[in-house]
């Protein structure tokens, strides 16, 4: 069997804000959708993207058991959000004011990148700029007309990181699934030290 018979898969490493919060961002991307014609903005599950990453479903396991070494060395840690922000012509999303643990937390997965990059042309993408989006990909009458009233709006929210999520959308499926949790812990790795004397 060749490695083109196997399943490909996209991947997203996610932070998921808790249910209030969520509900409130969905209120967001949903009045966004309907008063702009966008409707993936009322579908798209609230989160704020660490990593993506395309690679064979077959190779899961052990990526799933390395990633969990990984994570669970970090701590949880406080997450705020305040106001919104874009990438000119196609996407607006609610700032993330808490940088530096998120960033920290996506380049402590560096040393899997080799397990995360299918190939030359699909290498992980970490992403050290977070932040929540209500809107991608939009045309530019939508990315006018919305960020000329997101951009005078106030938007603000607080949540503890405690766990990160994998999500998976195999190819052509439609929807990215939960595959796993990883939970938040602050376990640093043991070292064994060999007796001097």
């Amino acid at each position: 069997m060749m490695a083109t018979d196997y399943p490909l898969a996209d991947y997203l490493l996610v932070l998921e804000p808790p249910p209030a919060l969520d509900q409130t961002i969905r209120a967001v991307k949903k009045h966004f959708a309907e008063k702009y014609e966008c409707p993936q903005a009322a579908y798209s599950k609230a989160h704020i993207t660490l990593l993506r990453f395309m690679q064979y479903v077959q190779t899961e396991a052990r990526l799933l058991h390395r990633m969990e070494q990984l994570i669970r060395t970090f701590a949880a840690f406080p997450v705020a959000l305040s106001g919104f922000g874009s990438f000119p012509t196609h996407t607006i999303f609610i700032q993330v004011q808490t940088r530096n643990d998120i960033v920290a937390l996506v380049k402590g997965l560096r040393p899997i990148q080799s397990m995360l990059k299918l190939d030359q042309e699909h290498k992980p993408h970490y992403i050290t700029e977070p932040h929540l989006s209500i809107a991608r990909k939009l045309l530019p009458w939508q990315y006018e007309k919305g960020w000329l009233e997101l951009s005078h709006t106030d938007f603000t929210g607080r949540f503890m990181a405690k766990q990160v999520l994998l999500l998976r959308k195999k190819t052509g499926d439609s929807h990215y699934e939960t595959i796993r949790r990883f939970q938040l812990e602050g376990i640093r790795q043991q070292v064994e030290q060999t007796a001097l004397f």
